[in-house]
């Protein structure tokens, strides 16, 4: 199968327009006419996935972390994004990256997240210029089945998620039901997610001084814990679309964060 065909399946889900302005979702390296068979499907691009891609014989690597953000002056040895490029390169391993372009979209990351949740009648936190977007929107609001103790909750959340622990504000007694959430680095939704009555707000991340007067119970699980289900979801993509070409999730798991306990 062509390169740009694979390309064209995905992005019948994750459209580039759906992206966010700062972002750089798309083929980061590789040529469209490249013949693949085997694609290896990851979070995060990084040497040692690369490196993989090349040991299973994979000549495209889907991840949904883009491994540019910006412009390379260098492609030498002076970051991990520079050897990445010069590996895949010199192994004519292809990259593309689907990010808020896969967020952002009907059914993306954020709607996985919300299924393991258990979340019913979704709805945009920020459907953005047009209030009648269907098809596309960051974050997202809805209701549990049942209202449900907010520690109970949490530990569901850790059980879920696979996480070994979980950041949160002070519960204070109360009960969830309506909850906001959104992947990844998500606290930019924090005025949306309390205009809209959330009883909590989940993200991969927050900032410090959010935790002051958040206005909702704030709950952190981790940027790659939040997102790490995304690959699944290309993987199904790939099921459906690409039924010729053999996908396979990578065996690293690439989360730089370690936690001490």
């Amino acid at each position: 199968m062509k390169l740009y065909e694979i390309i064209a399946a995905v992005e019948r889900i994750a459209k580039p327009s759906f992206q966010e302005e700062w972002d750089n979702s798309g083929l980061q390296v590789g040529r469209m006419s490249a013949e693949v068979d085997k694609v290896l499907v990851c979070l995060d691009v990084t040497e040692e996935v690369i490196d993989e891609a090349v040991r299973i014989g994979a000549q495209l690597v889907l991840s949904h972390h883009p491994l540019l953000f910006r412009g390379l002056k260098t492609v030498g040895e002076g970051t991990y994004q520079e050897r990445c490029v010069r590996r895949a390169v010199c192994s004519d391993i292809a990259v593309y990256s689907a990010h808020t372009s896969l967020d952002n979209a009907l059914g993306g990351v954020n709607h996985r997240i919300a299924s393991l949740i258990g979340l019913e009648n979704l709805r945009w936190l920020d459907s953005g210029l047009s209030a009648g977007n269907v098809d596309h929107g960051s974050g997202l609001i809805g209701e549990l089945s049942q209202v449900v103790d907010a520690e109970e909750f949490i530990s569901m959340l850790k059980e879920r998620f696979g996480v070994m622990a979980v950041k949160h504000g002070a519960a204070d007694g109360r009960s969830i039901r309506t909850v906001a959430l959104c992947g990844g680095a998500g606290a930019f939704l924090l005025p949306q997610a309390v205009a809209a009555g959330a009883d909590c707000f989940i993200s991969g991340e927050f900032h410090y001084h959010d935790y002051f007067d958040p206005g909702t119970l704030l709950i952190e699980l981790g940027h790659y814990e939040s997102e790490q289900f995304t690959q699944d979801l290309l993987l199904d993509i790939l099921a459906v679309s690409c039924p010729g070409v053999k996908a396979v999730r990578t065996s690293l798991n690439t989360n730089p964060i370690r936690w001490t306990l």
